[in-house]
């Protein structure tokens, strides 16, 4: 039959079969309901047939309003009311997307959820499951309700999905129609017990349990649970007889009292899964039950436009078997920031206030996230034309405008040559260093400095500074003296300063072997000598990742388990250490025997890499020969990227991932394909770090002002304007010490050393102490501290450090000695500090204070230690 949209008069034709339903119009994207087909004319019909045609013509016309408001009002459970008018007009669809790209469905309770994602022109996502044309092309195979796919006869089709003139095609596979799967414990009581809550730490998955009943945390001994669960106090949790009346049932939905409360509902599926395993006799797992390979969130990102709107997302787990199957119900669902998005436990996200959140869904052991925007609704202001300096501009902009936020103009020249000169070489250019910068009118003058300011030792020295508090290069009473910590840091600074590639100085520590005097490397196995904690630093240093939590159970945020975490540790397990002549000195080397035992069940753990595979290791003693191979190379994933975001994370103030050594599921990348090109990048550098920095620093993100605009005001993760940084520690002492021509004097360093050279972590200094430095006692990245506090403010303000530096340096005097005039000094001054001249208002409010001196030298002194004093100078803007 044929019909004309309303909206646009575009004639449409539809299947009969369509009558009452909602199809998209392909000129105008409306969502319209196809109306039944039109009857005889009246005139055509007898009188008393006709008369009553005449008088239906007026409620014919009203249950069309009526049918149209009503899918408007079932469209208002996916948006406000104050979105109907928005919804009647619906913007351009760019293109459409159909989750899962295929299905397969393989028995009679098998299902897949079905999600229809319209992305538009505005860059915005919308979920039009519920308003998209889907249609089977042999409706024998299988059936559509509700946008769940289930069953009928085994066979292929296709899925068509079509909406807003945009058209998808699925395919669809149903093997095993009328078979039941049989019900696993592992395979689906056990995400039952995940899903409800059972085995977390505040319920049966304490240390002791919970009245009475004890269950393994987060599942990491499945074994146990069905043990407790059927064999201890027999009888009592499961009733095989009258499976309905089990305690574990019974409990869950409330019908007898329940300390946790009612779990989960009669018509779950939560409660189907049990009631299924239990009429089944409880049975336990044979031995080849396949465990999940991967899991799978659809779709991975949404941009929603307004308070309310909504995504349905989709989890789909992929078998060591080949198989896969939809686990939406079975999953576990958080979010990262539930101001700007909430999400049901049926997996349904509602938007709330402007910013982004990481919606994650956790299943058996693996949690996997997929990444929510949030923009107001409506037009927004056209996105600003910016050059785009690198790949970093590229990808940075493209996170902006899906954001629908601006990014704050490039800095100025005299701030540029500040922030970089801190940021490369943590010192500050000289006065006329600045002047000359700021009057060069060449093009490329700020990639001619980077190149600069690379070559020089000072970058070396302050990246031998960070790569010394990773490595915790500390001297300790025994374990670990000060000639075996200078060496070690001798080492590594001549490492850097030859410019050796970082994949080549992480293969040598791994692979450290011999005297810790001559083989300053294998000082890495002096530092720390507990294997776990080897392990563990290993693992956090060198990829991000802090696998503590998997030492007792598994992680509850992330993907790894017990078994990943001692089958790392075991890579360390034949490392042995022994006295060297000297009484300071030991002997690292391989041990030809030694296992790392799993502490449920006591079985030896083969090593095997984190997130990889176990490799086939020949020589019983080449563990960490094979460890390092894989550690520091592309076959490694997060090695590249973790490092690329430390860097990262100096220059801009803030990792893509933040903390940098705290890379999970639940703590992801704010950019995530920056990180993924940066650590490409790295590696096809061959890990020179120099390049990555030059890359960093020739951006224009890494260029942009402070200052806000509206639309970045409140942004602190995604790189739209320059971060306001407080000088570290170390550099803060030096470039105190730089401006006022002093000298410092540290333990075993010649006077006039910096403080980024000190090689020992365990040299105590009030000032470093008071600012932050890392003592080096872990390898956390939140042992060195940038945060303002009350007693630094007092130090600079009364303590000795300021004062004495401007007294011993006596820089006014030599200035004026040099015959500079008042005004001259006053604008030296403003340069050494803060690379700039005064503003017309310092200029002005300065007069008043030398009209009533005598002697300009106390004023200007004052006036210097204002300028240390002033948040200008102890940030880096």
């Amino acid at each position: 039959m044929k019909f004309a949209c309303p909206h646009c008069s575009q004639h449409l034709d539809a299947d009969e079969a369509w009558i009452g339903r909602s199809i998209a119009c392909p000129a105008c994207a409306h969502n319209l309901v196809v109306p039944p087909a039109p009857p005889q004319s009246s005139s055509e019909l007898p009188p008393a047939q006709g008369a009553s045609q005449r008088r239906g013509k007026r409620g014919w016309g009203i249950a069309c309003a009526v049918a149209f408001l009503a899918l408007v009002w079932g469209l208002s459970g996916r948006m406000p009311i104050s979105g109907w008018l928005s919804s009647w007009t619906a913007p351009p669809v760019e293109s459409l997307e159909v989750f899962p790209p295929s299905i397969h469905i393989s028995s009679r309770e098998d299902r897949q959820s079905l999600v229809v994602q319209a992305v538009l022109k505005s860059g915005a996502t919308r979920d039009v499951t519920a308003q998209a044309s889907i249609r089977l092309a042999d409706a024998s195979v299988a059936r559509v309700e509700a946008g769940i796919i289930q069953a009928k006869s085994d066979g292929q089709t296709q899925l068509r999905v079509r909406y807003g003139g945009k058209e998808k095609t699925i395919p669809l596979s149903v093997s095993h129609a009328q078979e039941d799967r049989s019900v696993s414990f592992r395979l689906d009581v056990m995400p039952v017990l995940m899903k409800a809550g059972c085995n977390s730490g505040g319920c049966h998955g304490a240390s002791r349990g919970k009245d009475g009943f004890h269950l393994s945390l987060f599942g990491y001994d499945p074994d146990g649970d069905y043990d407790r669960l059927t064999r201890e106090w027999v009888g009592r949790r499961i009733n095989l007889a009258l499976p309905e009346e089990s305690l574990v049932l019974e409990k869950a939905i409330a019908r007898v009292p329940h300390g946790g409360g009612e779990r989960f509902k009669v018509d779950s599926d939560s409660y189907r899964v049990l009631l299924r395993w239990l009429q089944a006799g409880a049975p336990p797992d044979l031995t080849n039950v396949p465990s999940v390979l991967r899991l799978e969130v659809m779709p991975s990102h949404a941009v929603l436009e307004g308070k309310d709107s909504t995504q349905k997302l989709s989890i789909r787990a992929h078998y060591t078997d080949g198989s896969d199957r939809d686990v939406t119900s079975l999953a576990v669902f958080f979010t990262s920031n539930e101001v700007a998005a909430k999400v049901s436990e049926a997996g349904l996200v509602t938007a709330g206030q402007r910013g982004e959140a990481f919606v994650m869904a956790r299943f058996e052991t693996h949690t996997v996230g997929a990444q929510i925007i949030v923009v107001p609704p409506g037009s927004s202001t056209p996105f600003p034309e910016v050059p785009a300096n690198n790949y970093i501009d590229e990808l940075v902009q493209a996170k902006l405008r899906k954001l629908r936020m601006q990014p704050s103009p490039l800095c100025d020249d005299a701030t540029f040559i500040r922030r970089a000169y801190l940021d490369v070489t943590g010192t500050l250019p000289t006065a006329r260093q600045v002047e000359e910068f700021v009057e060069d009118m060449g093009s490329g003058k700020r990639e001619q400095l980077i190149d600069e300011l690379l070559k020089r030792k000072e970058f070396a020295d302050l990246w031998v500074m960070k790569f010394a508090e990773l490595l915790q290069i500390r001297s300790a009473q025994d374990q670990f003296s000060y000639k075996s910590a200078l060496q070690y840091y001798d080492w590594l600074r001549d490492q850097l300063l030859a410019n050796v590639p970082i994949n080549k100085i992480v293969q040598s520590l791994m692979t450290g072997t011999g005297s810790t005097f001559r083989q300053p490397q294998a000082n890495y196995y002096q530092v720390q000598t507990d294997t776990l904690k080897l392990a563990e630093n290993t693992a956090q240093v060198f990829m991000g990742m802090r696998i503590q939590c998997a030492q007792c159970h598994n992680h509850p945020f992330d993907r790894w388990t017990m078994d990943d975490y001692y089958g790392f540790a075991s890579f360390f397990a034949r490392v042995g250490r022994k006295p060297g002549e000297d009484p300071r000195e030991f002997i690292v080397y391989d041990r030809p025997e030694g296992e790392i035992k799993h502490p449920v069940g006591g079985r030896p753990m083969p090593p095997k890499f984190l997130g990889g595979e176990t490799p086939n290791i020949e020589d019983p003693e080449g563990r960490r020969e094979a460890l390092a191979t894989w550690l520091a190379s592309p076959n490694n994933p997060y090695f590249a990227k973790n490092l690329a975001n430390v860097v990262w994370a100096h220059f801009m103030g803030r990792g893509i991932i933040d903390p940098v050594d705290d890379v999970r599921v639940s703590n992801p990348a704010s950019n995530p394909e920056l990180l993924e090109s940066l650590g490409k990048r790295f590696t096809e550098y061959q890990y020179d770090f120099r390049r990555l920095v030059r890359d960093i620093c020739n951006s224009r993100t890494y260029q942009l002002s402070t200052r806000t605009n509206d639309s970045n005001a409140l942004d602190d993760r995604n790189f739209a304007r320059g971060n306001i940084r407080r000088l570290r520690a170390e550099v803060l002492l030096d470039v105190l010490t730089q401006v006022t021509e002093t000298k410092n004097k540290f333990q075993g360093l010649p006077r006039g050393s910096k403080a980024v050279e000190i090689p020992d972590g365990n040299v105590n200094n009030y000032f470093l102490r008071t600012f932050g430095r890392a003592t080096r006692t872990t390898v956390c990245s939140c042992e060195v501290r940038t945060e303002p506090n009350l007693s630094q403010a007092l130090h600079l303000l009364n303590g000795a450090t300021t004062h004495e530096k401007i007294e011993q340096g006596g820089v006014v005097k030599k200035l004026i000695k040099e015959g500079k005039r008042r005004q001259e000094v006053v604008d030296e001054l403003y340069l050494r500090c803060l690379a700039r001249k005064p503003t017309p208002e310092e200029v002005q409010n300065l007069e008043g204070f030398f009209k009533e001196a005598a002697d300009p030298v106390p004023v200007l002194n004052d006036l210097f230690w204002a300028l240390l004093n002033s948040k200008e100078f102890v940030f880096n803007h």
